[in-house]
């Protein structure tokens, strides 16, 4: 962490395939253990899968499933005269984007059986008919945010 002042955000470079930021920064995401080549390849394979599945553009699939995982308010913990209130706050775009794709991933690990890609497929299918384990993080969210709609004067 710099003394001074905030680091500055790297632009991601678009992916080889698509050429786009979006795509690179979610296989970026599913990195483990520095695989990145095992990243795409489980990506790319999904597109496929989604292809065959759907008879649809698997980048449009792709984009609509994002808009839908991505969240519009977070709760924060802010604590006034030793109470924690759990405060609701908007959510910037990079922040939404980077929690959806997290939980796109996270979704798609947990489902049983067939092989990463096919499971990221079925998630992203799941997130662009508004439904899966994505979307319920996002509705979680957002039921929790509403439900504390009370403390947002406690915003900073």
């Amino acid at each position: 962490m710099p003394r001074h002042g905030r680091t500055p955000k790297r632009k991601a470079l678009p992916d080889v395939v698509y050429k786009n930021v979006l795509v690179q920064k979610f296989i970026n995401k599913m990195i483990t253990m520095g695989k990145k080549s095992k990243a795409e390849s489980l990506f790319y394979g999904a597109m496929d899968e989604i292809k065959k599945r759907l008879n649809k553009e698997p980048m449009e699939v792709f984009e609509k499933a994002m808009s839908n995982a991505c969240p519009l308010l977070e709760v924060k913990a802010r604590r006034v005269g030793g109470a924690t209130y759990q405060v609701p706050v908007e959510v910037s775009k990079d922040r939404s984007q980077a929690m959806a794709m997290q939980w796109l991933r996270e979704a798609a690990r947990e489902r049983a059986g067939k092989s990463m890609a096919e499971n990221l497929a079925g998630e992203l299918i799941d997130a662009y008919n508004n439904t899966g384990a994505a979307i319920k993080n996002r509705e979680n969210l957002h039921k929790t945010a509403e439900a504390n709609k009370a403390f947002a004067h406690f915003r900073w």
